[in-house]
């Protein structure tokens, strides 16, 4: 139980990290703008980031790859997780529909 508490609370973590990854474009997080699918750690955390992109074209994929990679280094550094991957899925296709409230509202397109 308490092992499975922990394993949450560096999910917690990562997710936490992950606000601080902007998309250059649109100028809000990845994980507000609803990029962000799931958050899995292994037996060894090692961190496994399934996301999307706004745009199957998007040039900027190996950017926000890099970005993610720099966001989660702190918690390398201190063995809170191992390695890092970012699988970009384009399935189910990201949509508007996935952004959190703040960044409709940062965007100009709230409800």
């Amino acid at each position: 139980m308490a092992e499975e508490q922990d394993f949450q609370e560096t999910k917690d973590r990562v997710w936490a990290e992950l606000e601080n990854v902007i998309d250059p474009e649109l100028g809000v997080d990845i994980v507000n703008l609803g990029l962000v699918y799931e958050v899995d750690l292994d037996a060894d955390k090692n961190a496994t980031i399934t996301m999307t992109l706004t745009s199957m074209g998007c040039p900027l994929a190996g950017m926000i790859q890099s970005e993610i990679k720099n966001a989660l280094s702190g918690l390398q550094e201190v063995n809170e997780i191992g390695e890092v991957e970012a699988n970009i899925v384009w399935d189910p296709p990201w949509t508007k529909d996935k952004m959190s409230r703040y960044a409709k509202i940062a965007l100009g397109v709230a409800d």
